[in-house]
């Protein structure tokens, strides 16, 4: 078996795919509070790799994956192969997230690098140098 490769793109390089690949899943790993208060990209699938209250990684986190696609495609067949884009806060967790899904058998799998909100600044505040908000991506709150 060999080892897959974890795709590192930038959150335009995200949309682009998006809009090619229909059956593209753009995941989003934080927080429900992150989620619905910060705002997500709109058609996210949203499965947290972890959540308040314990702060613990999901173990039923690619069991969640699986059955989401399977809802979403009607089949339990090619699933592995279906380009998975995993987002998070800045990268850090949708990347351990993207992991995770490698070691199962995903084998399609991008880490959007900068994020949904992005790095900080040198004011200690996000959303002013990279990300999807600073890309002027659609995303929408809750």
């Amino acid at each position: 078996m060999s080892e897959t490769t974890i795709k590192e793109i930038s959150p335009q390089q995200a949309w682009e795919i998006l809009e090619a690949e229909p059956q593209a899943l753009l995941l989003d790993v934080r927080t429900s509070m992150e989620y619905e208060y910060v705002g997500h990209p709109p058609n996210a699938l949203h499965i947290p790799w972890m959540d308040a209250p314990d702060w613990n990684i999901d173990t039923g986190f690619v069991d969640k994956v699986r059955q989401a696609l399977v809802k979403r495609t009607g089949s339990e067949q090619g699933l592995e192969s279906i380009a998975i884009l995993a987002i998070c806060r800045s990268g850090k967790r949708s990347q351990a997230a993207a992991e995770e899904l490698a070691r199962q058998g995903f084998d399609n799998l991008y880490n959007i690098e900068d994020g949904f909100e992005g790095d900080l600044d040198n004011n200690k505040q996000r959303n002013t140098i990279n990300g999807w908000r600073f890309a002027d991506l659609p995303w929408e709150q809750s």
